[in-house]
């Protein structure tokens, strides 16, 4: 991410099954959303109530299921510079391959909700560097993010990405631009690799990939489209079986029970029950 001319296409996986599914399907990298873990792990909103063990946990699992670098949202760090060296120490040895930090108000929320709060550029400064001091894998790649732009405006918040990278970032995220212009703007302003992050019926328009690359973003976010499907098909499911008693009708819409097994490794599992049978 810190060195390829190719846009990556992460969709969110708040769980381990999830990010297998993702994979499945072909994708090269997972993004372990804050907001995903906090309304699957804990059924809650992102309104910053998971704490670090609870997204530590989930994210451990997540990076065990799969084969393809995992990409952890860490919210704020949970706190000020010290508890962000933590944070980057607990997330590292969970397995993950690039952390995101950004510059809300502990707690933070959803950065597509309004009443986002900031602090100061030179605190996240300060986070970042105790991120970089953190580091033991020099291949760990480190997400700023700023969420500037709902708070004062899109000039302040470019202003800040810069100094982030000057900081040390290796990727810069900077949150809900509102239009395909500001979008295009934050590309020619700000210097190496950035985050786009698409949120179906959020601040951001929906822009496709091919037009991001254009711009020269490297990374492109779809963080809530997998959960969000997901809940639609459990509510259409459940629905059903309230309403008829059965599931007879809707078994086209469901996988298999051999699909279950394979995506859940079950020849793997059961090739080492044989090897250890009596």
């Amino acid at each position: 991410m810190k060195d390829s001319d190719e846009t990556i296409l992460a969709p969110g996986a708040p769980n381990a099954l999830t990010a297998r599914i993702a994979q499945d399907a072909g994708f090269s990298t997972v993004y372990a959303s804050g907001a995903g873990i906090a309304n699957w792990a804990l059924g809650v909103p992102d309104l910053g109530l998971a704490s670090m063990s609870d997204v530590v946990g989930e994210v451990a699992r997540i990076c065990a299921a799969v084969d393809i670098p995992v990409i952890a949202d860490a919210d704020t760090g949970y706190g000020n510079a010290l508890n962000v060296f933590r944070c980057v120490r607990e997330f590292e040895r969970a397995g993950v391959a690039a952390i995101q930090l950004e510059d809300q108000v502990h707690p933070k929320r959803c950065g597509h909700f309004d009443g986002k709060s900031v602090i100061d550029a030179s605190e996240m400064v300060a986070k970042i560097k105790a991120a970089t001091d953190a580091r033991q894998d020099p291949d760990l790649v480190l997400i700023a993010r700023t969420d500037a732009r709902a708070v004062y405006d899109l000039e302040t918040a470019i202003e800040r990405a810069q100094l982030y990278r000057e900081a040390g970032a290796d990727v810069i995220f900077l949150e809900a631009p509102r239009t395909v212009d500001e979008l295009a703007e934050v590309a020619k302003a700000v210097d190496g690799p950035l985050v786009a992050n698409i949120v179906e019926g959020g601040k951001t328009p929906a822009v496709s990939r091919a037009e991001l690359t254009k711009m020269g973003y490297a990374l492109v976010l779809y963080a809530n489209l997998g959960p969000r499907a997901a809940m639609m098909a459990m509510k259409k499911a459940f629905a059903h079986l309230k309403t008829h008693g059965d599931s007879e009708e809707i078994l086209n819409d469901i996988v298999t029970m051999p699909e279950r097994n394979r995506l859940t490794g079950m020849d793997f599992w059961k090739g080492l029950e044989a090897s250890y049978a009596g």
